[in-house]
């Protein structure tokens, strides 16, 4: 049993009791004027087992209860009943009543025969204190000044009668609940200026007045918009990154429009390079907006696999279209191209033309810079050759935009010579064809190039070479007697060549009065023209005669039949 309201015996306080409570058990109102020191709030009371001695209120005395002290809580009434109990707390109103001792007073106890209290006393024999209870053991009377453990905010309420004990209400959370029931604290937005606030009074009432809900709310706002923007910014950003994936897997490819700016630039496209490879070169350029554009229009133009390397003069921000029909137009090629069995001088003045220089500006670079262009080792290995780089200048395109300067071209152009006759081995074969360098295997090729007319020509014109090469011929005795050498040194190109005129020269370049091959190549000979040199014919021929003057080469083995040849051609040209 507890200490709240049993005495000695088993009985039962009598529900009328006006020392239980503020209104016994039954519930009924306290006098008016009197105000609950406990603001009205309800009371928990365990039932109690009262006892009553027979005849009421007795001399004056309190019965004790129980164990050394009793609590009450409350005293909300006023009791007129007994004498003894208004004199004892007098006017007293609103007072609170923390807690009440009654020790060594006689306890009263009721008349079993129903005569009320008993007259008389009998000392009281004390519970022993509970170890447990906090209170058990220091005794305290009414406004004695102890400590109230009802009143604090932290206190559990004091016990109730039955009428007016109630189930605990469950717990009503709204929309934006605290931490403590349920809510994150993200949501909860806590500032940490509430929790290390400085003031070591305030209690966990404190704390709640000043987190008002408006701030709560406030803060649970932002948390939400917070959380918008982040699940906002993760559905754009799929949104856009998907959109990236569809248009570079289904979409057409970023492209200009129209035919391009004002703004001219030059692309250099290197040998060998592809539609990606030259739509990168037009990007970086800034002529089209991407590669899979030109590349896309280069296949679908039927001319668009055409394009060869070279320089090109194009306009920024072209449609792809427009630039790979910019790059088929010669006009836009700024490019100097070498053709089988030009010159040297006739590529020095494409040069000047293409880089805007004065006439004579690239051979006299090329005179002067020759070693320094990468030309092999065996190259100019005779103090008579008339150009060292005459046979290094290799066919094709190459870029040259003003701008450029003519080494630049040269080096390039010498650099293709050297790798494209890099591939043969060119000293093995000069000794099988019992030639006395490398270069004279260029020379050979030179003069097949210079003479011949078509491919089924150049074989045939190689042997006709090495034949009469051999001193022990019977026909020329070692003597090439090719008009190609003789406008070499004259640098012409005629055919009508007196016989007086040919041999009062007698430059190494005339092989009319010179036996053997010229001192270097007569021009730049191309790869068929090489490959025709390597690999000749061995049918016996000594001579030849473009019958027609300009595309049939007929071919002789006698003196005989080449008088006969000769009379032909005299005949086609009417000399």
């Amino acid at each position: 049993m507890t200490e709240y309201g049993r005495g000695e015996g088993s009985e039962p306080w009598h529900p009328e009791d006006p020392l239980y409570g503020d209104g016994g058990w039954e519930g009924q109102q306290a006098d008016a004027g009197q105000q609950s020191p406990y603001g009205g709030q309800p009371q928990h009371y365990p039932q109690q087992q009262p006892q009553y001695d027979n005849g009421g209120w007795g001399d004056g005395q309190q019965a004790a209860y129980g164990q050394a002290q009793q609590q009450y809580p409350q005293h909300d009434g006023q009791y007129d009943q007994h004498q003894q109990y208004n004199q004892q707390y007098g006017q007293q109103h609103q007072q609170q009543y923390d807690q009440q001792a009654y020790q060594g007073q006689p306890q009263q106890s009721y008349d079993q025969n129903g005569n009320g209290w008993a007259t008389g006393t009998q000392a009281q024999v004390p519970y022993p204190a509970d170890p447990s209870d906090p209170y058990g053991q220091q005794a305290a009377a009414y406004g004695a000044g102890q400590q109230d453990y009802y009143g604090s905010p932290d206190a559990y309420p004091p016990p109730e009668p039955p009428s007016r004990r109630r189930a605990e209400p469950e717990p009503q959370i709204d929309w934006d609940p605290g931490p403590d029931q349920g809510e994150h604290a993200f949501f909860a937005g806590d500032d940490d200026s509430e929790d290390d606030s400085d003031d070591p009074k305030g209690g966990r009432g404190d704390r709640r007045g000043r987190g008002d809900k408006g701030g709560k709310k406030r803060r649970s706002g932002c948390a939400c918009l917070v959380v918008l923007l982040v699940f906002g910014g993760g559905t754009a950003g799929v949104g856009y990154f998907g959109y990236q994936f569809y248009q570079n897997r289904f979409g057409a490819a970023p492209d200009y429009a129209g035919d391009g700016t004002s703004q001219v630039v030059t692309v250099q496209v290197p040998k060998g390079a592809g539609g990606y490879a030259i739509g990168r070169l037009l990007k970086d350029a800034g002529v089209v907006k991407s590669v899979d554009a030109f590349v896309t229009a280069q296949e679908r133009n039927p001319k668009g696999k055409a394009i060869q390397a070279g320089a090109y003069l194009l306009k920024t921000e072209m449609s792809a279209e427009s630039a790979v029909v910019m790059m088929l137009d010669p006009k836009s090629q700024n490019n100097v191209q070498v053709t089988p069995g030009l010159r040297n001088i006739s590529v020095y003045k494409r040069i000047d033309e293409k880089l805007d220089l004065a006439s004579g500006t690239t051979k006299k670079v090329a005179e002067k810079k020759y070693k320094s262009l990468g030309l092999p080792s065996w190259a100019n290995d005779n103090e008579d050759i008339k150009d060292p780089l005459e046979g290094f200048l290799y066919p094709g395109t190459y870029p040259a935009a003003k701008g450029m300067k003519p080494e630049t071209v040269l080096k390039d152009m010498v650099t293709q010579a050297a790798g494209a006759y890099g591939k043969y081995d060119l000293e093995a074969k000069a000794k099988a064809l019992k030639l006395d360098s490398p270069l004279q295997v260029i020379t050979v090729a030179s003069l097949v190039q210079a003479e011949g007319k078509t491919e089924d020509d150049y074989r045939k014109m190689a042997e006709v070479v090495y034949n009469r090469l051999n001193l022990a011929n019977p026909e020329t005795y070692g003597l090439l007697q090719f008009d190609s050498t003789f406008n070499y040194l004259r640098n012409e190109s005629n055919i009508n060549i007196s016989e007086s005129e040919i041999k009062s020269n007698k430059d190494p370049y005339n092989t009319y009065t010179n036996k053997g091959l010229p001192p270097g190549p007569i021009d730049n000979p191309g790869d068929v023209a090489l490959k025709a040199a390597l690999n000749p014919t061995d049918d016996g021929w000594y001579y030849f005669v473009a019958t027609d003057g300009l595309k049939t080469t007929e071919f002789a083995k006698t003196h005989a039949e080449f008088l006969r040849l000769k009379d032909k051609f005299d005949a086609s040209t009417g000399s």
